[in-house]
């Protein structure tokens, strides 16, 4: 198998007096279309019978829906979505997973001019009080509500209230549609709309994950997104050479999967399978499962995800080589990635192939598309996000010895639904999308050789001393260091003398025997390692209580909003700050 081609940049670089970098790729992106609909609609000419989606069916076996019928309901279902009242000012609220009738209705909207927004499942299924869900319906005021299974979203359904139209692919309650009443024959109505498109009317709603602050929607305009996937087919020029195939659990509701690997299979003519499994022991074997029936070309994980399929491809050589046969790269995004897991996959596929499959990472938000900086390179250590994309232009401003990071790129959002204020803060002076993520260069004399992160300008802080602790590198250094043992942490410290933190346990740890001596000994060894008063942690709380949806201390992707935590729990701060130095639970 030939190794898969991608860019082969050149970069223009400007540096200022006051330390200032702009850094962009020579050239512009080719145009793939001016919509992704126009994009299938390309596909369900060219090769209608091919699969664009495919998931589980409750037989066990694949259903298939291809670009000819894809294009066909996309008319269908935005017709039926125009003839109920929904447009632009009216769009859809979907609330349910991953599934075949979830992307059609999204699609239909991209054809028909009705703006989606696929909201966390989280806001559903686990939040008590449904407020979030709540604040989206308030937010958005849409004209429909979809989930798959009215049953079970059955709660969420009822705190929308009754004044919105429901639809339910099953078990639809009483006044609700069935997706399939959606479906109507005359879809004239749709494909005028679709002729009467325009590159700035709104496409989709994506809402972040309100790590910092409460979530926002996003607005996805056709010409953001349709412009993103121009610079990811310019990246991934591999994509051109066989259409893409993923197996892909990540949900819809997220920027990741949802813009970029959902848009980009179907901009290229792919086939996307939908992996009802997910990174955690009660599913991870439903990943696999898929996976040895489908070998991906382009595969997306968590490092949580790719830990435990390593596990798999040690037991079982077989799905191994499965896995690895078609792959022209993995990606991997959410959190950092460990060495030793790093080493691992790297071994793995050399050992099924004999040869290197591409494994990186990139840097982007909700607000960029998401696709902005990517690694093209093999390395031999994660954490590099690489350059640039082509079209995009990035701005390193000194902060505070950090240099923040800064994007001008024609994918970048026009600003956030009903926050005008937000909105306005988002870009700077020059125009330039801030996205509160600092960088630090792989080779400060050569930038070319790209960049790591280097935490978030918003969450840092002084000690009394004076002294700057970086933050978010302290904390994966920190949960990195107890090997499993504790899922996050918040850092305290600001105007102290001396540095805390408050531990989140993983699941089940804290009954186990021993664990305080356990946890201890990897207080001690962490602070032996240490540089100085920015990375030792003098007292350490080991929390009760895991962190709650519903008050804002974890987000619908599981990130630790740690300003919510500290407010929400004053007594634990106080008690880990008065606390004599060690490791102590509650």
């Amino acid at each position: 198998m030939a190794q898969p081609r991608f860019w082969t940049p050149a970069f223009t670089i400007e540096r200022r007096d006051d330390g200032t970098i702009l850094m962009s790729q020579e050239g512009a992106a080719p145009r793939l279309a001016d919509t992704v609909a126009a994009r299938i609609g390309h596909w369900a000419q060219v090769a209608p019978e091919r699969c664009a989606l495919a998931q589980r069916g409750p037989d066990g076996d694949w259903q298939r829906l291809g670009y000819g019928a894809l294009w066909q309901a996309m008319r269908s279902v935005g017709a039926g979505l125009l003839a109920r009242g929904l447009g632009q000012r009216r769009p859809a609220l979907i609330l349910s997973e991953n599934a075949l009738d979830h992307a059609v209705l999204a699609l239909a909207g991209q054809y028909a001019g009705v703006p989606t927004a696929a909201l966390s499942t989280a806001f559903s299924l686990i939040s008590d009080s449904h407020d979030k869900l709540r604040d989206a319906v308030g937010l958005l005021r849409p004209g429909l509500v979809y989930a798959a299974d009215g049953a079970r979203y059955g709660r969420a359904l009822a705190a929308v209230g009754d004044d919105v139209l429901k639809v339910c692919s099953v078990n639809a309650p009483a006044g609700a549609l069935s997706f399939a009443d959606l479906h109507e024959a005359d879809t004239a109505p749709a494909d005028a709309a679709f002729a009467g498109l325009r590159g700035d009317m709104v496409a989709k709603y994506l809402f972040t994950s309100g790590s910092t602050g409460s979530p926002k929607a996003v607005i996805n305009s056709h010409d953001m997104i349709a412009r993103n996937q121009d610079i990811i087919a310019d990246c991934f020029r591999f994509l051109a050479d066989h259409p893409p195939v993923v197996v892909d659990w990540a949900p819809w509701s997220h920027t990741a999967s949802g813009n970029k690997v959902f848009h980009m299979i179907l901009c290229n003519g792919g086939t996307y399978h939908i992996d009802d499994g997910k990174p955690t022991p009660a599913l991870i074997g439903r990943t696999l499962a898929n996976l040895r029936d489908v070998a991906p070309t382009w595969y997306f994980n968590v490092p949580a995800g790719y830990e435990m399929l390593l596990e798999a491809f040690r037991a079982d050589p077989d799905l191994a080589a499965q896995f690895f046969s078609k792959l022209d790269m993995m990606m991997y995004a959410g959190a950092g990635m460990a060495q030793h897991i790093w080493d691992g996959l790297r071994d793995a596929a050399r050992q099924a192939t004999g040869r290197d499959v591409l494994l990186t990472t990139g840097l982007g938000a909700t607000e960029t598309g998401p696709f902005a900086l990517m690694c093209t390179d093999q390395k031999d250590a994660p954490g590099n996000v690489g350059q640039p994309a082509r079209g995009i232009t990035l701005k390193l401003v000194p902060n505070e010895g950090k240099l923040e990071a800064r994007l001008k790129s024609p994918s970048v959002t026009p600003g956030y639904l009903g926050d005008a204020a937000t909105s306005a803060k988002m870009l700077d002076e020059e125009g330039f999308y801030c996205l509160g993520d600092a960088l630090r260069p792989a080779d400060p004399e050569d930038l070319t050789k790209g960049f790591f992160f280097d935490g978030r300008i918003a969450e840092n802080f002084k000690l009394a001393t004076g002294t700057w602790v970086a933050v978010g590198a302290l904390r994966a250094r920190l949960v990195d260091h107890f090997g499993g043992l504790i899922r996050d942490a918040v850092i305290l410290g600001e105007d102290r003398p001396a540095l805390a933190a408050l531990l989140f346990p993983a699941e089940g740890v804290m009954d186990r025997p021993g664990i305080m001596d356990d946890l201890a000994r990897r207080h001690a060894s962490f602070n032996a390692a240490s540089t100085g008063s920015s990375t030792r942690i003098a007292q350490m709380l080991v929390l009760r209580d895991p962190p709650s949806l519903d008050r804002g201390e974890v987000t619908d992707k599981g990130s630790i909003n740690a300003r919510a935590v500290i407010r929400h729990r004053p007594e634990a701060v106080s008690c880990v700050q008065e606390a004599p130095e060690g490791i102590h639970r509650q």
